[in-house]
């Protein structure tokens, strides 16, 4: 069973504790205290990790889970081009949970944490009838005037994504289909990209890719009133889809690695759009950045192969209307 709420509490008071001087007063108290920069506006994202639609503990490490909850807070921030201050974790564990699991999830979390400055401040602790619930809100600052939005991409603008896709949605396909019984992922937030971009005023508009590439350009496309056509053979697939394509056996071509790369979500890059007068290196902070295609006037997106294209249809992620992806 968890431990008691006030023993667990403390024992998170203890591990979360850093030096940020941005965090005035964290786990304890009613509320943190958070001295935010001046000159800098605040940016705030909440995400649901919930057992049996985002996860199950049978299929991933307690770690990778923890890591994985934070993970999708932290990338909602490098979408807009922020830096992020302090996380807060509302969890909600059944009374059956062993105490291990938990341990192991909260090091997970606290791991990435540390990795980009970040001091757990906050949350609350409840019981759970059914699973574990864990809902995780992040606060960031960017330089006011300088947040990245999904709505200002203009017609002839470049489109641009961060790394490669379609790693999570592979290691999915290993699951259900049997092939593994377990598989961690651990996506890294892109946030050193993010602020790149919205120091240098490069991006007109900027998304994470949580739901899927397709997705995620029509949330673009829609805010900012255009639509895209991407180059089918640019977008970047995951080394570990390809791995996997071919020991399937399922041919030389892209295939469903390609699906997997288009439609699967969870892989936590970031997709943005620029000025073709902008110069965009091809890598920003490490990171390998590639030119998928361009934003076009006509309101709808298509994807191009061997120069003819087909309309793009957003396949990923989107509840209440999918089914749930327990990755």
């Amino acid at each position: 069973m968890p431990l008691p709420e006030r023993q667990l509490l403390n024992r998170l008071r203890r591990a979360s504790r850093t030096k940020n001087p941005k965090v005035a007063l964290g786990i304890g108290d009613d509320c943190a205290v958070l001295r935010l920069p001046a000159g800098r506006e605040t940016l705030i994202t909440t995400d649901f990790s919930l057992e049996g639609v985002h996860f199950r503990r049978d299929w991933q490490s307690p770690e990778c889970i923890g890591h994985r909850c934070l993970a999708r807070g932290l990338s909602d921030i490098a979408a807009m081009g922020g830096t992020p201050l302090a996380a807060f974790l509302s969890l909600a564990l059944p009374a059956t949970l062993p105490q291990e699991w938990t341990d192991r999830f909260l090091t997970g979390l606290l791991r990435l944490a540390r990795a980009y400055g970040v001091e757990l401040a906050g949350g609350d602790t409840a019981q759970s009838v059914s699973g574990v619930l864990a809902d995780i809100m992040v606060v960031g600052s960017v330089k006011r005037g300088e947040a990245l939005l999904r709505s200002g991409a203009k017609l002839g603008d470049v489109v641009y994504v961060t790394g490669s896709l379609g790693e999570s949605a592979a290691a999915l396909h290993r699951l259900t289909s049997g092939k593994a019984k377990k598989q961690d992922v651990f996506p890294h937030p892109r946030i050193a990209v993010g602020e790149w971009l919205a120091q240098k005023r490069i991006a007109t508009s900027a998304i994470d890719i949580s739901d899927g590439l397709s997705t995620d350009l029509s949330h673009i496309c829609e805010q900012s009133g255009v639509g895209a056509a991407i180059d089918e053979e640019a977008i970047p697939i995951h080394p570990q889809a390809r791995k996997l394509q071919k020991a399937e056996h399922r041919g030389p071509g892209e295939g469903v690695s390609l699906e997997w790369a288009l439609h699967g979500g969870e892989d936590y890059e970031l997709l943005f759009t620029a000025a073709k007068s902008k110069r965009v290196p091809k890598r920003i902070a490490g990171v390998t950045i590639t030119r998928i295609g361009e934003v076009l006037s006509e309101k709808k997106m298509y994807l191009i192969h061997n120069g003819k294209r087909r309309v793009l249809t957003p396949q990923g992620w989107e509840h209440f209307q999918s089914r749930p992806k327990t990755k």
